[in-house]
């Protein structure tokens, strides 16, 4: 069997992570011979839930799943492990402002930044909980691990994105790549169509449909959270738990080239944003958990409006919670 890794889940016994949590534990991510510890953390209020989450687990008899705890203590939660999943955050309330559920889930992720230094030194911490970028932005400051090993999930997005892009060219899903979605995960983001391709080509020579790109293609990904929800009646938790482990995986397996994926990483003043801010970019990776922002990528004055929307966004919540920083 390979080296065991220690992975970490929080917001453990809700929707998201238990779409989340068997995939893991089946050795689908990371590898089929490598032990799996699962380390589960909740609220003590829901301790119960988990519980029988955990016995599903155990259940399924996955021969790669060593050991399952669980905690309501993120310290606890944290020691020793590889990876973690921050999925646990307050969701948005009846009449509840972007900026009030900023200042809500802050402190949650002020305690869980400063639990992850009880981690191995090869940690690597993804955040799905929403407002993700700001969430990652206040755990990031908050630890002393190193900002290029936090990241945020803008997968989400990006597969919305290459769906909607392959459904109107008539094409798999598969033949779409270089999809980037900059910024922030809101309905502020911008979902880049000048710079995807279809089948190798440029999407909009495909498409060729200018007014659906920028009036149907961009709002129907940006809204897509909040049809599903009017739809079901709840919340995008499979695809979301899908495309955190999409996230994940294209950073422990080698991009290919020619390609890049999107990601929400710390900046380092690419593409003139702010340094230290948590943006969604398109990244490639040599599969070590690394990642390199892809640069130069041409945008028009038109695009650029769009993804300068998004970083003022970005801005205007950093500064509701500058005091947590």
């Amino acid at each position: 069997m390979a080296v065991p890794i220690r992975v970490a889940v929080s917001g453990a016994a809700g929707q998201i992570s238990y779409s989340l949590l068997f995939r893991i534990a089946s050795g689908e991510i990371f590898g089929a011979d490598r032990p799996v510890h699962l380390h589960m953390l909740e609220i003590p209020q829901v301790m119960d839930k988990l519980e029988g989450v955990a016995m599903e687990l155990t259940d399924c008899a996955f021969p790669t799943l060593a050991e399952i705890k669980m905690f309501d203590n993120a310290d606890e939660a944290f020691d020793g492990i590889n990876q973690a999943f921050l999925v646990g955050s307050r969701p948005r309330g009846p009449g509840m402002e972007r900026a009030e559920l900023i200042k809500v889930n802050g402190p949650i992720f002020v305690g869980q930044g400063k639990a992850l230094n009880r981690a191995a030194d090869d940690v690597r911490c993804m955040v799905v909980g929403n407002p993700a970028n700001t969430n990652c932005l206040i755990a990031m400051n908050n630890s002393d691990v190193p900002n290029d090993r936090f990241s945020a999930m803008m997968r989400l997005d990006e597969n919305r994105a290459k769906s909607q892009l392959a459904a109107k060219a008539g094409v798999p899903v598969a033949d779409v790549s270089n999809a980037t979605i900059w910024g922030n995960h809101s309905n502020n983001q911008y979902p880049d169509f000048e710079n995807a391709k279809i089948d190798g080509k440029p999407a909009a020579e495909v498409i060729n449909d200018e007014a659906w790109l920028r009036d149907t293609f961009i709002p129907t990904v940006q809204e897509r959270g909040a049809a599903v929800i009017k739809a079901r009646g709840a919340s995008s938790a499979a695809s979301a738990a899908s495309a955190a482990l999409d996230h994940v995986n294209s950073l422990i397996t080698p991009t290919p080239a020619g390609d890049w994926f999107s990601a929400s990483v710390c900046s380092n003043g690419e593409y003139d944003v702010d340094p230290g801010l948590m943006f969604g970019f398109p990244l490639t990776s040599t599969g070590n958990g690394d990642w390199k922002v892809v640069e130069g990528l041409p945008m028009s004055d038109w695009a650029r409006g769009k993804f300068e929307a998004s970083l003022n966004e970005l801005r205007t919540e950093r500064e509701v919670v500058k005091d947590l920083l």
